[in-house]
């Protein structure tokens, strides 16, 4: 009879140790190198401090919005009371007039009593027009109002003092759209369709939004230009109209929103219209979209390329007066890059501002 073997126990366990032990440092050095590959993700400093900064601005900006529209809505009720207050008090006067009226025709008071009713009614006159003029203070000193949506005027860094305010307003064909294949398709559209372009009623738009916020009491020319330059009102060409006059300005705005965007665009010509002015402008505001396309002689090639309209921007800035502030309005559009940099510099060096607003404003 065969002898049995026997199973060592001493070695299975020994085996299972081992096998454990080898597992649990396979585990170890998988959670290890788990973790370096974490750790190996850091983030730059730096760069996290400043996205901290731009959201505590941005967390700060909402809330300086907030303090805003409720000190508006305060005026807002301030402006409401105080002219229910005038009402108030022309019904007092015409009360008190009425029955010093009364008295001295029936004679039923004394002389005393007449001159009492006479202060009392100087006295309500002059908190009649103390209210008044505190209205006129709180509605501020803009030319027109605007009705729209949203909150139209925010900080824009445009300066809009002067005596003598001209805007240049690029009528070509190109702000009709912002891209090359959309304007060479909206030129075939009939023209009320090209007037309704969403590019075209954001200049007519900033337009009205100047003249709006234009000071009282000053003086301001409208010039449209492409491949010509002229007044809005081409009867006012060379001359100056007062913001008092609202049949003028309102003339000019009409026909602006009569016109249809075509041609090309000279800023030789725009800025030449302006120096026919006289006296001079102290503040100008040129909007436009891009780099001109024709000078002071016609061009003899038909394609203008990026290098041609920077000379011609280069000899136009050569005819307009660098003394006056020039107010850059810039609507890009595509295939003109060097347009920005060149109007910002513009701006840099006559000691304007240069903006390029988002599609909503204004």
């Amino acid at each position: 009879m065969a002898k049995r073997r026997e199973t060592n126990i001493f070695s299975l366990s020994f085996l299972d140790i081992m096998s454990c032990g080898f597992g649990a440092v396979i585990l170890v050095y998988i959670t290890i190198n788990h973790g370096t590959l974490s750790s190996g993700i850091q983030t730059d400093p730096e760069r996290f401090a400043e996205v901290k900064k731009i959201e505590i601005e941005i967390l700060a900006e909402q809330e300086n919005q907030v303090i805003l529209r409720n000190s508006l809505t305060l005026v807002d009720d301030a402006v409401l009371t105080t002219e229910q207050s005038i009402r108030d008090k022309l019904k007092a006067i015409e009360a008190l007039t009425q029955q010093l009226l009364e008295a001295q025709s029936a004679q039923s008071l004394d002389t005393d009593g007449i001159e009492a009713l006479k202060t009392a009614l100087v006295k309500l006159q002059a908190e009649r027009d103390t209210l008044t003029l505190s209205v006129a203070e709180a509605e501020g000193n803009d030319l027109r109002t605007m009705v729209g949506e949203g909150d139209r005027q925010y900080l824009t860094g445009l300066n809009l003092g002067g005596q003598h305010i001209l805007v240049l307003l690029d009528v070509s064909g190109s702000m009709l759209d912002e891209t090359l294949v959309n304007i060479i398709r909206r030129r075939n559209l009939p023209e009320a369709e090209q007037r309704a372009s969403e590019k075209w009623q954001r200049g007519l738009r900033t337009v009205d939004w100047i003249t709006a916020n234009l000071p009282r009491d000053v003086q301001f020319q409208i010039i449209q230009f492409s491949t010509t330059a002229r007044s809005a009102l081409p009867e006012t060409n060379g001359e100056w109209l007062q913001t008092s006059d609202t049949e003028a300005l309102d003339a000019s705005l009409a026909a602006l929103q009569a016109l249809t965007p075509g041609n090309g665009s000279n800023l030789h010509a725009a800025f030449t219209a302006a120096g026919a002015l006289d006296p001079q402008p102290d503040n100008i505001f040129l909007i436009t979209d891009g780099l001109p396309t024709q000078g002071a002689t016609p061009a003899k090639a038909s394609l203008v390329t990026a290098k041609d309209r920077l000379k011609l921007f280069q000899s136009a800035m050569s005819v307009v007066n660098l003394s006056i502030p020039i107010n850059v309005i810039l609507f890009p559009m595509e295939g003109d890059p060097i347009a920005s940099p060149s109007y910002w510099r513009l701006a840099q060096i006559t000691g304007g501002a240069f903006l390029s607003p988002a599609r909503d404003w204004p």
